[in-house]
């Protein structure tokens, strides 16, 4: 008989028995979630309550007793927040960290696809596009089905594809999605039917796919082919989700697949937060966890470190009036503040010049203006306040506005990359060509007819389709693409020979060409730190850079400026002071929420993110008076703020200053205090 000698398994580590002392830096709750070892588990982290340092930690925590740092799956909403938490986790523990898989949903997914690119029948070079040049394709199939010209009302391109995306990410039929988003195109069903198939047969055709079709596939994948959702979900011994309330159904699904094997999930979020449905974000999701992943083990993280304990309570009075919720209750150890305030103003310039005069008041007592925000529920609720600070010389940024890689002159420098890297790439072409002089959408059309079949498809000037008026352009075109593609150049090079080609066509096209040439001159830069060409096209798809390189340089040379921003966009950021505006019922909550309780809540969770943004000093004003085209009108305050009595916060009354005004220096007529 032959013997085999099992070697002892290593006892489990104990806390004490570490190297980072987790206790001291985590409180009970923290260190539940860090500790956390096998099956699933939600944790519910309150606003400011610590989520991104216990995600951190809990990393660090699973490859210091033992697990393989590239057996872990961590998926964010921002390429950068999972750099920046193993980059943190990399500085508590050791690099190991660095090797754990980060990303978002859609580049994991874009990994997997093309690893096995085969399952789903494209080639392992398939390009992604962007929402712009999504917008292009349903333009074109739009056309083809001369669908462009009809007399009946017809959506738009950009509702085309809102109505598209809808169906897939909420994962409904067409029928449904347009009777409770569009019901006034009801009639139309089958032509847009038709719309959305000749979309999907134009990417499979071209190998090209949209950030839904990254999701889709992907699902698809793993649910079709058994054998790759094993060896996928085998790897993935730990899969955490930061933001879970932020996910669709399709990501809901995903999570499951991703961690089907080991079962071994962790999902981090606040269903409080949830803002985002518009986006095809379902708050139904975090609420769901226990039910999908069956032995959940729930764990509430409440203690905030952010505000003062006077913003927590009135945040805490928000979310008692919500419908659809898991109870908590945040609380801080932070020192006392000033009860936040309740103005009502007569109008709204009163409301501007209130909020541009404090903002002055808090700048002269040492406060930086990047230490402030004023947050609105939609973009035009702060026109009159940019108007003031306009005047009053005071220097703000606006949060929101074209990402840099949605500008046009850098998606014509892309547009060349990507038929280097997918020469079957129409879209890209189009771009391409239609800088030519005289070259329109039918000579563009030919030309790509003759670069399916051409045995070299970037030798265009040898095509025999089009007028020999082309031919000096294309030429110049075919010797800068051929010598692109049959040399080894770094990307950095690549990119600077695109732009020297560009230069003459971005002058001619715009008239503020200076600024584009610099941005131009910043993306050589950028592109510097990609290792390939279909990497960078990857990356930059799915996760854009968020502005320009000029308005970066303007900025770091003047005072940090005061920030003006969405809710929306505010998410995840917090500032000393924070100023929300125009809190009126039919603005927050929205007309159009008010008669559906779903709705409704999502309004109310907007407002909770608003006011847990801030750490010292809150504000919620409004006009008794607004105008529209109609005349003057009297306002409801926000519904939302009807019980906040004056033990949660303090009214403020507003009074002009009593002094002869002829006295006065020019421009200081109407000064506010408190």
């Amino acid at each position: 008989m032959k013997k085999f000698v099992l070697q002892k398994e290593e006892p489990r580590k104990r806390p004490e028995d570490y190297t980072i002392p987790y206790a001291d830096l985590l409180n009970t709750k923290q260190l539940d979630a860090v500790f956390h070892d096998n099956g699933p588990a939600l944790v519910v982290a309150g606003a400011g309550t610590g989520k991104t340092r216990t995600l951190v930690h809990r990393v660090a925590r699973l490859v210091e007793s033992g697990v393989n740092p590239s057996n872990i799956l961590l998926l964010t909403f921002t390429r950068r927040a999972a750099k920046e938490m193993l980059n943190r986790a990399s500085k508590i523990l050791d690099e190991r960290c660095k090797q754990v898989q980060g990303g978002t949903f859609h580049f994991y997914c874009s990994m997997l696809l093309h690893r096995y690119s085969d399952a789903i029948g494209y080639p392992s070079n398939f390009t992604i596009i962007d929402t712009a040049d999504a917008l292009e394709v349903i333009q074109f199939v739009r056309t083809q089905l001369d669908l462009h010209k009809k007399k009946k009302r017809f959506p738009n391109k950009n509702t085309l594809l809102n109505i598209i995306s809808s169906c897939k990410n909420k994962n409904l039929d067409l029928r449904i999605v347009l009777q409770e988003e569009y019901p006034q195109f009801l009639e139309q069903e089958e032509k847009i039917l038709k719309v959305a198939e000749g979309y999907e047969d134009y990417k499979e055709k071209n190998f090209v796919m949209d950030f839904d079709d990254l999701l889709i596939k992907t699902r698809e994948m793993l649910v079709q082919h058994d054998d790759i959702r094993i060896k996928v979900a085998s790897k993935n011994q730990h899969v955490m989700v930061d933001e879970f309330q932020d996910t669709n159904k399709l990501q809901a699904e995903l999570t499951e697949l991703f961690s089907s094997v080991h079962r071994n999930v962790m999902a981090v979020g606040d269903d409080a937060q949830s803002i985002y449905s518009f986006r095809g974000a379902d708050h139904q999701n975090i609420m769901d966890f226990p039910n999908r992943f069956g032995g959940t083990k729930l764990i509430k993280l409440e203690e905030n470190y952010r505000s003062t304990p006077e913003i927590l309570e009135v945040a805490n009075n928000l979310l008692k009036q919500a419908n659809f919720k898991f109870d908590k209750q945040l609380y801080s150890k932070n020192s006392q503040g000033e009860l936040p305030a309740l103005v009502q103003t007569s109008s709204e310039h009163e409301q501007s010049r209130f909020i541009t005069q404090v903002v002055l008041q808090l700048r002269e007592q040492g406060m930086d203006l990047n230490e402030m925000a004023i947050l609105f529920r939609n973009g035009r609720d702060s026109f009159d306040l940019e108007v003031e600070l306009n005047r009053k010389n005071i220097p703000f940024v606006k949060y929101g506005g074209q990402k840099f890689t949605e500008a046009a002159h850098i998606k014509d420098v892309l547009a060349h990359i990507r038929v280097l890297v997918n020469p079957m790439d129409t879209i890209a072409w189009n771009r391409v060509l239609m800088l030519l002089d005289g070259i329109g959408p039918k000579t563009a059309q030919d030309l790509f007819e003759w670069i399916r079949l051409a045995k070299n498809p970037y030798q265009l000037d040898l095509s025999d389709t089009t007028s020999k008026a082309y031919i000096d352009q294309l030429k110049v075109l075919s010797e800068l693409l051929v010598e692109l593609k049959e040399h080894d150049h770094s990307v950095s090079k690549v990119v600077e020979l695109i732009v020297d080609y560009y230069r003459d066509f971005c002058k001619s096209r715009y008239d503020d060409y200076p600024k584009r040439l610099k941005d131009l001159e910043a993306f050589i830069n950028v592109s510097d730190s990609f290792i390939s060409l279909p990497k960078m096209l990857e990356e930059l798809a799915l996760d854009p850079i968020t502005a320009t390189a000029v308005d970066t340089e303007q900025k770091t040379r003047e005072e940090a400026p005061l920030i003006l921003s969405t809710i929306h966009s505010a998410k995840g950021l917090e500032w000393k002071q924070v100023f929300i505006i125009q809190c009126l019922d039919g603005i927050i909550p929205s007309a159009y929420s008010v008669d559906d309780e779903k709705q409704l809540d999502e309004e109310l969770r907007l407002l909770y993110v608003a006011a847990t943004r801030a750490q010292e000093m809150l504000y919620f004003s409004y006009p008794v008076l607004a105008q529209s085209v109609y005349g003057d009108y009297f306002t409801q305050p926000s519904r939302f703020l009807e019980d906040m009595n004056e033990k949660l916060t303090e009214q403020w009354k507003l009074v002009e200053e009593e002094q002869d005004r002829q006295q006065l220096p020019d421009g200081n007529e109407n000064l506010l205090e408190e």
